[in-house]
């Protein structure tokens, strides 16, 4: 197994890459697809006419309009989340769901700068607020700054009481993972998987980690439990098999999974990747 590192964009995940050299390959045995924006509000939006009234209680109103905000956020109607959250912000100029919310909306639209400015601004209004943190950290590493993304997202995996805190430990291992640090990230692996072993992303990377450590029983073992979580297998996945079986010599298992992401993702940098690989 060839070692090396890359950065992903965690929003677009491996199937979406253009690079086709042998560094390409490398970084797609180096590092997974992130949970990104966990706490999001997504679903269908509720529309409320101009004449519709917000209770007369404010706090019931920010949460309304920051409840709306979300929604909007969820299917991409921007225009419509600034305007609940403006209309939020009125009635409380300093609130951290506000800023974190502005935040993604900014993330979303490409307007960086907007967006960090808006993140900071919500971990100062509550620094104990460990979803804007989880989110800051995310959108660090979208830009590849990865030591402060690590940095981040281990602060949020310090709040024991955070729901998302298995995900926390498994963004903070694909963090490690940048960085090179393949002890941390299995560190953070293992932990993520103690609270929840069902978990694809820590399972493939675990696999991937034991594969390149030389221990391909180990790695054999975490592919078998990711197939069982995810039985429609990602690119990712069908590559971990292929490894495996081009280490094991187990041709039937070797031509099995290659089928398998020629029919199942044609287009995916994996297979690309991986023929190319095959034709050196």
């Amino acid at each position: 197994m060839m070692k090396g590192s890359g950065s992903p964009q965690i929003q677009k995940g491996f199937g979406s890459g253009t690079g086709r050299s042998a560094q390409g390959y490398v970084n797609l045995l180096r590092g997974g697809v992130m949970a990104v924006l966990m706490g999001l509000m997504v679903g269908c939006v509720t529309e409320y006419s101009g004449g519709t009234q917000m209770s007369s209680d404010p706090n019931a109103t920010l949460d309304k309009r920051v409840s709306l905000a979300r929604q909007y956020i969820g299917v991409g109607d921007w225009e419509n989340a600034k305007r609940n959250l403006e209309l939020a912000q009125e009635v409380d100029p300093n609130n951290a769901e506000v800023f974190e919310a502005f935040a993604l909306v900014y993330q979303s639209t490409g307007e960086f700068e907007m967006a960090e400015n808006q993140f900071l601004a919500a971990l100062k209004a509550d620094p104990k607020l460990s979803r804007a943190r989880n989110n800051y950290a995310a959108f660090l590493y979208s830009q590849g700054r990865y030591i402060e993304a690590e940095r981040e997202f281990y602060r949020v995996t310090e709040d024991t009481l955070y729901s998302g805190r298995p995900m926390a430990f498994v963004n903070l291992g694909l963090c490690r993972l940048r960085l090179d640090d393949n002890a941390g990230a299995e560190a953070a692996f293992t932990r993520a998987l103690s609270m929840d072993r069902r978990i694809p992303v820590a399972l493939l990377e675990m696999g991937f980690i034991r594969l390149e450590a030389g221990d391909t029983d180990e790695a054999a073992r975490y592919h078998e439990v990711y197939k069982t979580v995810s039985p429609q297998q990602s690119p990712r996945g069908l590559l971990l098999g292929l490894e495996i079986a081009d280490q094991t010599g187990d041709r039937d298992a070797l031509g099995s999974y290659e089928l398998a992401l020629r029919n199942l993702y044609p287009d995916s940098l994996e297979y690309r990747a991986w023929m190319e690989r095959q034709s050196r």
